[in-house]
């Protein structure tokens, strides 16, 4: 029976090493060489990302910046760059994929692919960013849909670690770093805790005054350790947490529920920090507060079920019509890393439930670059800009039209080739032989 048990167990190892080698080595891509020609776009229709929409346009990019926006009508004198006839196209910012894993994960069955996360419950020294793999099989397939800078995210633990800004086509970590250390991220303590089958059974956690005393002192150390000029002993932690203090940095905040937010906020308020809620499912219930403390919101999975039983149904899509109505400067994001490929459609969810399209698409790419400090060079289409779009055939925010035909990450046309599509059209032919046979 042991020997079965030992040979089932080699089996699952192989089965699993086989699948890590099958899909990691899988079409590797080499990443877009540098732009070496102007480049002019014709007739799409740009949305530029701030809520503008300019009808028949022409831009224009050099050595990586956009150098034109307009109108077509000016399009004279361009003999020298690379024309591309986009008539009936759109063109948008790249996507911006918000408290992510792409890059720190591959496989969750095997451990050795995942990198997302640290031994111990408070490590704001970690930093995202080195342990990034541009190598990844996922990333292409996200790319596809339009996403082409990442917030990469460490979890677990109280404090995860300090996030870091990607661009997604590159050789190395260096190469894709596009801001290193933009924040620090704490997960606040649950208020509610879920029990009985299948978690139906809602109660307040007995322990979380506890753990929110704890996280004051924390951050109170914290401060005192970096208002000293010289400390003879360092650490390494606390060195970490200095740029909170300096406002240099962001302190993301991951909670939901109105009883956190309204703590965590009150408590980040005494200590001057500027602070993103990331999560926000009761965001909804006090917009005021937001507005009134200058704090944004990183709504995560707005295609979900309601927090709670008596909420209405659509809830979760109605939120970001609701925050925008009040001025609650958001952005939309998607948790985890395959299903950032979906980031477009979960906006689009929200503006079937009465959110503007442009301002659906602002909160995946102005506004999510503002609140990440990224928005002087990326984020909307404008002059000094980094090139980075998509040109789409169809509306990229809808799942059925949207297909992405070229995509830019500063001035270099990416590959949109991934598994997915080469397997797709491997079983096409196959079934196409079949038939003719």
């Amino acid at each position: 029976m042991t020997q079965l048990t030992n040979l089932s167990k080699m089996k699952y190892t192989l089965l699993l090493l086989n699948l890590f080698l099958s899909f990691f080595l899988f079409g590797q891509q080499t990443p877009a060489p540098k732009q070496d020609i102007p480049i002019l776009v014709m007739g799409a229709t740009t949305h530029i990302g701030n809520g503008e929409v300019i009808e028949s346009s022409m831009v224009a990019f050099e050595n990586g910046k956009f150098t034109i926006i307009g109108n077509i009508a000016m399009a004279q004198g361009f003999s020298d760059y690379k024309i591309i006839h986009a008539n009936g196209l759109h063109l948008y910012p790249g996507l911006i994929a918000l408290n992510t894993t792409i890059g720190l994960k591959e496989i969750d069955a095997v451990r050795a692919t995942r990198d997302l996360d640290e031994l111990g419950n408070i490590n704001p020294n970690l930093n995202a960013a080195i342990a990034y793999n541009t190598d990844s099989r996922v990333t292409p397939t996200i790319r596809s849909n339009g996403v082409l800078l990442a917030q990469v995210t460490p979890q677990g633990g109280r404090i995860s670690g300090q996030s870091s800004i990607m661009q997604l086509d590159a050789w190395n970590w260096e190469d894709a770093l596009v801001k290193v250390k933009d924040g620090v991220h704490l997960n606040w303590p649950n208020y509610f805790s879920r029990k009985g089958w299948y978690g139906r059974k809602i109660e307040k956690s007995k322990n979380y005054q506890t753990l929110v005393t704890e996280i004051r002192e924390y951050f109170e150390e914290a401060k005192s350790y970096n208002l000293t000029d010289n400390p003879k002993v360092k650490n390494l932690k606390f060195e970490a947490m200095k740029g909170l203090f300096l406002k240099s940095k962001k302190l993301y905040v991951h909670t939901n529920f109105v009883k956190a937010i309204k703590d965590a906020i009150h408590l980040f308020n005494k200590f001057d920090l500027k602070i993103v809620i990331v999560g926000g499912a009761d965001a909804w219930r006090i917009p005021d507060l937001f507005v009134e403390n200058d704090i944004p919101v990183i709504l995560t999975q707005v295609n979900r079920l309601p927090s709670f039983p008596d909420e209405d149904i659509d809830q979760p899509y109605l939120t970001p019509k609701w925050l925008a109505e009040k001025n609650v400067l958001f952005a939309i994001a998607n948790n985890g890393m395959w299903q950032q490929r979906n980031l477009p459609f979960h906006a689009g969810q929200a503006v079937n439930f009465g959110l503007d399209p442009e301002r659906a698409i602002q909160a995946i790419t102005l506004d999510a670059a503002e609140i990440i400090g990224i928005d002087k060079h990326f984020g909307s289409i404008e002059k000094g800009k980094s090139a980075t779009f998509v040109i789409c055939n169809g509306d990229i925010l809808d799942i059925k039209s949207s297909k992405i035909r070229y995509a830019f990450i500063n001035g270099r046309e990416i590959d949109l080739d991934n598994k997915q599509k080469v397997l797709y059209r491997k079983y096409q032919q196959k079934y196409n032989q079949e038939i003719k046979k």
